[in-house]
C-alpha cells in the first residue's frame, strides 16, 4: 500500500539520524494499503472545520525541534474531528498530510522492516482511501473500525474490517528495501469465516514512513496516507 520529498524546513529541524465478495482489495489498485478501484466520487466539499482552523492558526510549521512528540500529538489532534478521514475536506487532507510529512522526517525507526515495533495489530485512525472509508455506502453500512496486522518474522500481513461485515484478507510480504514491501494477497475471508483464494493480480506495495511503539504512518502505492495506532503488539497473523 511513493513518498514525496519531505518538507525542507522540517528536514533542517529534525535529525536525519535519529470490501458481492467485498472489493476490499482488487485489480490494479489492490494493495496492502486498502486500495479499491471503485469509481467513487469525492465527498461534497464542506467548510473547513473550526477545529482545523483553530490549530492551523496556532501552529507554526517553521518551529520544530528534534523531538517528534509534539508533532505526533499535533497530528493526532488534527485528525481527531474527521471520522477517520471520511469528513475531511481536500484542504483538511492537505494540512494533515503536511504534518505527517514533518513527522516522517523525524522517524526514529529508519529500518522498520528490521524492527519488532512493527509487529502486532494496528488500528487505522485516519486515511485518505475512499475504499477503506466506504464513503459510497450509507453511513450505517460502513465498517466501524479497520485493523492492519503485520509480523516481520513471518513476512505476513492481514487487513480486517469490524462490524457490520467483519471481512478479512491476508497477504505475503516481500521486502523491497528496509521500509517498503511488495504485497501479494492470498486469501479473502468473508465475514471472517469463508475463505476465498485471492487472484494473482491482488497485489500492491506499502511503505512505512514513521514507526514508534504507539504510532505508524504508511503510504500506499496509489498515494494514500494511512495513520495507525498500536492496539495489540502480541497479535500474530495467521500463516
Amino acid at each position: 500500500m511513493a513518498l514525496s520529498s519531505s518538507l525542507t524546513h522540517a528536514a533542517t529541524q529534525c535529525s536525519t539520524s535519529t470490501y458481492s465478495i467485498p472489493k476490499l482489495y482488487h485489480s490494479h489498485s489492490t494493495s496492502f494499503s486498502f486500495q479499491n478501484p471503485h469509481n467513487i466520487t469525492s465527498l461534497p466539499a464542506i467548510t473547513t472545520s473550526p477545529q482545523i482552523q483553530k490549530w492551523r492558526t496556532n501552529v507554526s510549521f517553521f518551529n520544530r525541534t528534534k523531538d517528534a512528540t509534539p508533532i505526533k500529538q499535533e497530528l493526532l489532534d488534527a485528525i481527531a474531528p474527521f471520522d477517520r478521514g471520511a469528513e475531511a475536506t481536500p484542504e483538511d487532507q492537505e494540512i494533515i498530510d503536511r504534518i505527517a510529512r514533518e513527522l516522517e522526517v523525524c522517524n526514529p525507526t529508519k529500518e522498520p522492516l528490521k524492527s519488532s515495533l512493527l509487529n502486532g495489530k494496528w488500528e487505522l485512525v485516519y486515511t485518505t482511501s475512499k475504499s477503506i472509508l466506504q464513503t459510497q455506502r450509507p453511513k450505517i453500512l460502513r465498517s466501524r473500525v479497520n485493523y492492519q496486522a503485520i509480523n516481520v518474522d513471518t513476512l505476513r500481513a492481514q487487513n480486517m474490517e469490524g462490524w457490520p461485515f467483519f471481512n478479512q484478507v491476508t497477504a505475503n510480504l516481500t521486502p523491497l528495501n528496509a521500509r517498503k514491501v511488495a504485497v501479494q494477497f492470498d486469501y479473502f475471508k468473508i465475514a471472517g469465516l469463508i475463505p476465498i483464494k485471492a487472484p494473482g493480480r491482488a497485489r500492491g506495495e506499502l511503505e512505512i514512513t514513521y514507526l514508534d511503539e504507539e504510532l505508524r504512518v504508511s503510504r500506499g502505492d496509489l498515494g494514500n496516507l494511512f495513520i495507525l495506532k498500536m492496539v495489540d503488539p502480541s497479535y500474530k497473523v495467521p500463516t
